[in-house]
């Protein structure tokens, strides 16, 4: 493996040589999919589906009898991004018995399989990795008001997740429930802290909106065909007053250890004490070219108010959608700043540097 050179400043991490290998792993990748339907009244933010849709990648035994298959994103004649290999419903592995969970959270209007870089590497690396698609929020099925505004609900979409995951007949005995933990990406690092016991102060994010309502954080790209903040605003009030009166509440989930949050963002919606109940550990991950959660405004704020937290910056261009799956050419060419890195940017790259750093964080911290 060759060495990554770290250099501190400005109270954080910037990682300054981004080409990473790993050493040889035990395991091939699985993937299933799963429809975990909770029996208790939850607010599904007027989703089409009521469900909560998981992608799993999991370790498999790597004895030559399964063999991984390319999965994609997409038409299977024109896909829009690479989403690695896994074998479909292969064995789950065998050794050892009981196998250490990531809970995944994609980014505002995106999917599970859009953080197939990172969860096909934590299966190679013996974790079973789970993406739940959130509901109103993902882009299998039509966008929701309320699923672009009710941000704390995600984290009872993890919550819920687990608690059915550990009931599956084929994954539960599979899970060892001490080592748990949780990565997301943008709105889904911020679902992560939620998780860890941060809370939210809506309030405080929406009056910066209204102070410069051009700010990227609030109308993100997702949200084009949503009408404007105020529109959905008032449609959410009316429709989910009780999920917006308990916004600021505690969603911390104990059998989560630790989070690892990549381009976590909406910032401005902790106040001083949004942290003060987050004991766990902490990484975050950000791109110093980050137009959408900049690193200021969002990870670098997380950071002074979480002191036991840590925040890497990778620099020479890396952005926010730079987290998203690799895009492939028809990609490029249809889905525009979701697929455009500035020059020198090698997605794959920054991947295979983000999953280790993943690797390790949760190595260390789920022993």
């Amino acid at each position: 493996m060759r060495t990554l050179r770290w250099a501190a400043t400005l109270g954080f991490v910037v990682m300054v040589g981004v080409q990473v290998g790993f050493c040889a792993t035990p395991y091939e990748v699985g993937i299933s999919s799963r429809v975990f339907k909770p029996a208790h009244a939850r607010n599904w933010r007027g989703a089409k589906t009521q469900a909560l849709v998981a992608t799993i990648w999991y370790p498999v035994n790597a004895d030559g009898k399964v063999y991984e298959e390319p999965q994609v994103i997409g038409p299977p004649d024109g896909p829009l991004f690479l989403a690695g290999g896994a074998a479909v419903n292969a064995p789950i592995a065998t050794s050892p018995e009981k196998f250490p969970v990531v809970m995944l959270s994609h980014g505002t209007g995106g999917s599970a399989m859009q953080l197939a870089w990172l969860g096909t590497v934590l299966a190679r690396h013996g974790y079973i990795a789970v993406g739940i698609n959130h509901p109103g929020n993902n882009a299998l099925e039509p966008y929701t008001a309320e699923g672009f505004v009710l941000w704390w609900e995600r984290a009872t979409d993890i919550s819920d997740a687990l608690d059915a995951l550990l009931s599956d007949a084929t994954f539960g005995p599979h899970v060892d429930e001490a080592r748990i933990g949780a990565a997301g990406f943008s709105i889904g690092g911020y679902t992560v802290l939620e998780l860890a016991g941060a809370r939210t102060d809506q309030e405080r994010f929406l009056k910066a909106c209204e102070t410069d309502p051009t700010l990227h954080k609030c109308v993100v790209p997702e949200m084009k065909n949503m009408g404007d903040p105020e529109q959905m605003l008032a449609k959410v009030r009316a429709s989910s007053a009780e999920s917006m009166a308990r916004g600021g509440a505690s969603y911390r989930d104990p059998r989560v250890k630790t989070v690892f949050a990549i381009a976590p963002a909406v910032g401005q919606a902790f106040d001083a004490d949004g942290f003060r109940e987050v004991t766990i550990p902490v990484a975050m991950v950000v791109g110093a070219a980050d137009p959408i959660a900049p690193v200021a405004t969002n990870a670098g704020r997380f950071l002074a108010l979480m002191p036991n937290a840590h925040l890497t910056v990778l620099p020479d261009g890396v952005a926010h959608y730079t987290f998203l799956d690799t895009c492939t050419g028809v990609g490029k060419a249809k889905l525009g700043v979701f697929c455009g890195d500035a020059a020198g940017v090698d997605r794959e790259k920054v991947h295979a540097t983000v999953s280790a750093m993943a690797v390790k964080f949760f190595d260390k911290n789920l022993k």
